[in-house]
């Protein structure tokens, strides 16, 4: 009997590219996540094109500033806005302007009034208001802030 090695099932192939892309880490910033949406406008997925769909699963660094909250250290969830705030980039501000990061299992963050890199990996995950309103549409598994 030939004992040649058989051929990679697909689910392998699979999990061999995903595990090839979590070592790659795609440099992002705020304004490639930016979409078009009036100001009046309800959100929908439609609204977002393709190269911010594209980023769905990919592992990301992202630069912005952690939204201050009442807990300074030991965050497991936060969320990375891309301004801090001296301009316009608080309430109210385009839902392209933040994103929620939830920390892996584990790790942790310490809020900084200063920016900071944060690798994960890049979701859509639609974040709404008691008032039904979007708050955020993007989330981030968050594996290092630096």
């Amino acid at each position: 009997m030939d004992k040649r090695e058989l051929p990679k099932s697909p689910e392998t192939q699979s999990q061999q590219r995903l595990r090839i892309n979590q070592n790659v880490i795609r440099e992002i910033s705020f304004d490639d996540i930016v979409f078009d949406m009036a100001e009046d406008t309800t959100f929908s997925r439609d609204l977002l094109p393709e190269r911010v769909t594209s980023l769905v699963g990919q592992h990301i660094r992202i630069r912005g500033y952690i939204l201050p909250s009442f807990q300074q250290t030991g965050l497991t969830q936060f969320v990375l806005v891309r301004d801090n705030m001296e301009c316009c980039f608080g309430p109210g501000a385009a839902l392209y302007d933040c994103i929620v990061v939830k920390m892996l299992p584990g790790r942790t963050a310490e809020f900084s009034i200063r920016p900071v890199a944060v690798t994960g990996t890049f979701g859509i995950k639609e974040l709404k208001g008691p008032d039904g309103n979007h708050l955020a549409v993007y989330s981030l598994t968050g594996e290092s802030v630096r």
